[in-house]
């Protein structure tokens, strides 16, 4: 299965270069990441479980980094075991681009599965991953610009009856920024 996509991220390309190798930002994109322990240089050791179709299975893989060309791009390398279930491999060649916007974040996205899962079918493989990705990106997108006002203005019920101001979650960059 192969994808390819954009997304316009508000921030510098520095802000969101610094963010895609930050393990911490990883963990909380990838959907179902349990664990995400080591470094850019000598790769992530993860736990990952999700659910493909009537199978439910826990990952425990290994991510790298390379190609890196620093600000400009790189490729992430996943590769999990998920014992009965099968395995899972793929990769994303993530570019970025300054544009007026902020970011330019393109991707090119290629996933491969064995075992029973991949018993399930194409059809199914293919539009799991491509929800993966999508997920992953938009999450990635939000931990880098913060959730959007509108839906992270929503102030409690307590708030609203003390004539509260809502006060908005910050994002990844807000929080490095104190912003």
């Amino acid at each position: 299965m192969q994808l390819t996509d954009h997304r316009i991220i508000k921030a510098d390309p520095a802000t969101v270069w610094a963010a895609i190798l930050d393990p911490e930002v990883l963990r909380a994109c990838v959907p179902g990441c349990e664990t995400l322990t080591g470094s850019v240089e000598d790769g992530y050791e993860a736990v990952v479980v999700q659910k493909v179709g009537p199978v439910k299975a826990k990952f425990t893989g290994l991510v790298t980094m390379s190609d890196i060309v620093p600000g400009q791009s790189l490729t992430i390398t996943g590769e999990g075991k998920g014992g009965p279930a099968g395995f899972a491999k793929g990769g994303a060649k993530v570019t970025f681009e300054p544009v007026p916007e902020g970011t330019k974040l393109d991707y090119q996205v290629d996933a491969n599965v064995g075992g029973k899962l991949a018993q399930l079918g194409s059809r199914i493989i293919d539009s799991f991953a491509k929800k993966l990705a999508d997920e992953f990106f938009a999450r990635f997108q939000t931990a880098v610009e913060g959730p959007a006002d509108e839906a992270d203005a929503v102030p409690s019920p307590e708030a609203v009856a003390a004539g509260a101001e809502p006060e908005a979650k910050k994002g990844w960059l807000k929080k490095l920024t104190g912003g």
